[in-house]
C-alpha cells in the first residue's frame, strides 16, 4: 500500500537524522539541528532551517528531501470550540485529527462563528490546556458497528511521520508551543493504533524526544487487540492505556464489535488484570453507551463483575448519533443510571461529555466528512 515517500524527514529519529548527515559529509551535530528545527520548531520547508549552511540545504532539496508535514486541506470548527482538521497526506488520502480545548467552547478561538472553516490559530495568551486526537490508520479495519469510521474500511496504515505531523500541524495552526503549554495527544481517532503498533510507538517516541509531550500526556485506545497489549506493557516509554470495551457480556460485544469473536472477553479481561500498571496509574475502560442495546442496569452490573478487583475507572459514550448508523443515543437518565451502578460499586466512573458534534468530530464521528451537520447553522468553504 502507498505510504509517505521515504525522503521525508518527518518520521526520522536522531540517529536516522545524524546518519543522513555524515552520509552527506556535514558533521554529525546537523542531525541534532535537524530534529529540532522539524519537531520542536516544526519548520514545513528546508529553507526554514536556518542553522543549516545554505549549500547544505540545497543539496537536501536537489535529492527531494522535503519535511513532510501532511497539509489542512479543510477545517471545521465547533461552536464548543473544538476543530476538526482534514489532513491531506503525500499520496491524497485523508485523515481527521481533532483540537478539544479545555474549558468553555471558544476559549482558544479566534472569533469565528460556529463551523466556519477558519484561517490563523488560537492567542497563546488566551491558551490553558487543549487535548489533540490523532489518528493512526487512513479509515479502520476493526468494523465497530457504531462507529462512523468504520463505514470507510481501511486503506492503508500511516506512517510514524504521518501521525506526529498530524500533531505537529495542528500546533502550528493553534500557535501553542509544547512542552511550555500543556497539550494532551489521544491515539483515539481513525483507526486502531495497535494494527500499526511499531509506527504508532516510533512516533509516541517522537512525540516524547523532539515535540517535547511527556508520555504522561498521551494516551492510546485499544479495541482490544490482545497480543500487543502485552508488547505495550514491556515497552518502556509509553502512553496511557485504555480499552474499548462497549459490551458486557460475549454476546452483545460481539454484536456491536465484531473483533470480539477473535479476543474474547476472558482474554481481554486477562490482558488486562495482568497490565504493568504504574504507580497511581489506573486500567481505563471506555464503554460506549447505545440505547436498547448496552445501556441496561444488568448491563453496568455485568461490567462492575468484569472489573471487579482492578485498579480502573470507566467513560462513559453516549453513542453520538449518525443517520448511517442503526442505532440511537440513550436518554440521559439511562446514562445517569448505568453511571450510579458502577459508582455505588466502588468502580471511578465518568460521563464523557461530547465535543464537536455539529462538525462531525465528537467520538465515533470521523469519516472524512466534508460538510457540517446538516441541523447546524454553520457555514462551510474551502481552505486557502
Amino acid at each position: 500500500m502507498p505510504s509517505q515517500p521515504s525522503n521525508s524527514l518527518l518520521g526520522l529519529n536522531l540517529q536516522e537524522l545524524t546518519s543522513l548527515s555524515l552520509e552527506s559529509g556535514q558533521p554529525a551535530y546537523r542531525g541534532q539541528q535537524m530534529f529540532d528545527a522539524v519537531y520542536r520548531q516544526k519548520i514545513d520547508r528546508l529553507d526554514q532551517v536556518s542553522t543549516l549552511p545554505s549549500e547544505y540545504r540545497a543539496r537536501l532539496t536537489e535529492e527531494g528531501w522535503q519535511v513532510g508535514l501532511p497539509a489542512i486541506a479543510r477545517k471545521f470548527v465547533s461552536s464548543d470550540g473544538t476543530a476538526r482538521y482534514l489532513m491531506e497526506l503525500s499520496d491524497g488520502e485523508t485523515v481527521e485529527t481533532v483540537w478539544m480545548p479545555e474549558g468553555d467552547g471558544g476559549e482558544i478561538g479566534d472569533g469565528s462563528e460556529a463551523g466556519d472553516e477558519i484561517e490563523g490559530g488560537a492567542s497563546p495568551a488566551a491558551f490553558r490546556r487543549a487535548t489533540i486526537c490523532v489518528s493512526s490508520q487512513v479509515g479502520c479495519a476493526v468494523n465497530c458497528r457504531f462507529c462512523f469510521t468504520a463505514l470507510l474500511g481501511v486503506k492503508r496504515n500511516l506512517e510514524a511521520g504521518e501521525i506526529v505531523g498530524q500533531i505537529a500541524a495542528v500546533l502550528r495552526d493553534q500557535g501553542v508551543e509544547p512542552p511550555r503549554q500543556r497539550v494532551n495527544i489521544v491515539f483515539m481517532g481513525m483507526g486502531e493504533p495497535f494494527l500499526n503498533y511499531d509506527n504508532f510507538m516510533k512516533s509516541v517516541r517522537l512525540l516524547v524526544e523532539g515535540v517535547g509531550i511527556p508520555e504522561s500526556r498521551m494516551t492510546v485506545s485499544t479495541a482490544g487487540i490482545v497480543p500487543r497489549i502485552y508488547d505495550f506493557g514491556r515497552e518502556p516509554v509509553r502512553p496511557k492505556l485504555a480499552i474499548s470495551l462497549n459490551g458486557s457480556n460475549d454476546t452483545l460485544r460481539s454484536e456491536v464489535m465484531p473483533l470480539n469473536r477473535k479476543w474474547n472477553l476472558a482474554d481481554l479481561m486477562k490482558a488486562a488484570r495482568e497490565f504493568p500498571l504504574r504507580t497511581r496509574e489506573k486500567m481505563t475502560f471506555e464503554y460506549v453507551l447505545i440505547a436498547g442495546v448496552t445501556d441496561a442496569p444488568e448491563h453496568a452490573r455485568e461490567v462492575v463483575e468484569l472489573v471487579r478487583g482492578m485498579r480502573a475507572r470507566i467513560n462513559l459514550i453516549a453513542l453520538n448519533p449518525g443517520t448511517e448508523l442503526p442505532y440511537r443515543t440513550p436518554e440521559e437518565d439511562r446514562v445517569a443510571a448505568f453511571r450510579k451502578i458502577l459508582v455505588a460499586a466502588g468502580i471511578p466512573a465518568f460521563v464523557r461529555r461530547p465535543r464537536g458534534r455539529d462538525i462531525f468530530a465528537a467520538c465515533g464521528q470521523l469519516k472524512r466528512t466534508t460538510e457540517v451537520a446538516p441541523d447546524s447553522e454553520s457555514k462551510s468553504t474551502l481552505s486557502s
